[in-house]
């Protein structure tokens, strides 16, 4: 689906039986194309899953003035919260049916200032490796010029349903 398209977002909890009885690949494409809901952090922090194909997943968002920490710049945890998401999912596009995956650790590095000025930026999730235990994937957050911003790199553990 492109990234131009606008969808009318919902925002909530999959049941775990709708959740159990899809792929990875396709979930993340429902949540794409708006067939099932994104979580509700992504309505608090205003960000997107535009793109998903089978190892690699694209996260927008638009810096605001509502992420601002106390120093006058966007919180890193805004960075931080969408390179896991676009690193995780991209993992979970990995996974077949009944199973699922959660985040064990993550790094990052933060290499630009975020300001609301510096206007919509883009998350890229690609994966590494996806075994039967363990997935790793890097993630770059980039703005509208290519710049890098930030990048990470995160290890989930995949587990039966």
């Amino acid at each position: 689906m492109s990234p131009n398209v606008s969808i009318e977002r919902r925002y909530g909890v999959v049941s775990a039986d709708e959740r159990r009885a899809l792929g990875g690949l396709e979930f993340v494409q429902r949540l794409v194309t708006g067939a099932l809901p994104l979580n509700t952090m992504a309505r608090t922090l205003g960000y997107d899953i535009v793109e998903a194909t089978a190892g690699r997943v694209i996260v927008t968002a638009a810096p605001s003035a509502d992420h601002l920490n106390p120093a006058g710049t966007v919180h890193g945890g805004f960075a931080a919260t969408l390179l896991d998401t676009c690193m995780g999912l991209a993992v979970l596009t990995t996974i077949g049916t009944g199973f699922s995956s959660t985040t064990l650790e993550f790094k990052i590095s933060l290499l630009r200032s975020l300001m609301p000025e510096t206007g919509p930026i883009r998350a890229e999730g690609i994966v590494i490796t996806s075994g039967k235990r363990i997935g790793t994937a890097e993630g770059r957050l980039t703005d509208s010029e290519g710049r890098l911003l930030a990048h990470g790199t995160t290890t989930c553990l995949i587990f039966d349903r």
